[in-house]
């Protein structure tokens, strides 16, 4: 994927975190709160949080009300399928697998519904490398 796509990707601003940690030391709580302290409208998805980053946290996408611009997934590539499935009646325009998580098939199950499909990229790097 080119630059120019991802930029034209990173100027979506409400992103579904799915995964997002309470714990401020993992890359899951790092980069969401990065993305909310550059403008980003983040919506945390964790069964076992009622908030994280001052924000209500829904148990699931299906909770999520409203339109979600970018479902951001922070879960082991063996449990991204589950995750794209639900995402897929959501009808987001992008899923982005952040960096170290890739699974070809739900890529593809993505795409095949229109959404842009993004993998083993971090999101808060790829800001941080386009727009600094």
């Amino acid at each position: 994927m080119s630059d120019e796509e991802i930029k034209d990707i990173l100027k979506l601003k409400r992103v579904a975190v799915v995964g997002i940690s309470r714990d401020p030391n993992k890359a899951a709580h790092q980069v969401p709160k990065y993305l909310l302290e550059h403008g980003y409208d983040i919506i945390p998805v964790n069964p076992s949080a009622d908030q994280i980053l001052g924000r209500k946290c829904y148990k699931s996408l299906e909770e999520v009300e409203g339109e979600i611009d970018i479902v951001d997934i922070f879960r082991p590539s063996d449990q991204v399928m589950p995750v794209v499935k639900e995402a897929i009646k959501k009808k987001p325009k992008v899923i982005w697998m952040q960096l170290g998580i890739r699974n070809d098939e739900a890529a593809k199950e993505a795409e095949k519904h229109g959404i842009k499909v993004v993998q083993d990229r971090c999101m808060m790097e790829e800001h941080m490398r386009l727009y600094k």
